[in-house]
């Protein structure tokens, strides 16, 4: 827990770092998140008409890498959102 309040304050104290961390995680998390639902809906689609057949050849191996695509995606919002707190707390004490 103390090395993520460390991370909060260092994003804190460095705010052209953290913007650029959020601009990295944002554009992160565009590119992973683009489109997932419709390949998802692709990847089940697939699924339900193959079967097992599909799950072998490579609809399971699909499945898991979009449900991975997915984590990642979130793991790059948090990230952003993170960012965007450490740059909105600079601000609001920046008159202080």
């Amino acid at each position: 827990m103390a090395r993520q309040r460390k991370f909060y304050t260092w994003l804190c104290q460095h705010s052209l770092a953290s913007f650029l961390l959020l601009t990295l995680s944002f554009v992160v998390f565009g590119k992973l998140s683009f489109d997932i639902v419709h390949l998802f809906s692709a990847n089940a689609e697939y699924l339900l008409d193959n079967g097992w057949i599909g799950l072998v050849e490579g609809g399971l191996q699909q499945l898991l890498e979009l449900i991975l695509s997915a984590c990642a995606a979130m793991a790059a919002y948090m990230l952003f959102k993170l960012c965007e707190q450490a740059l909105l707390e600079r601000l609001r004490h920046r008159h202080d």
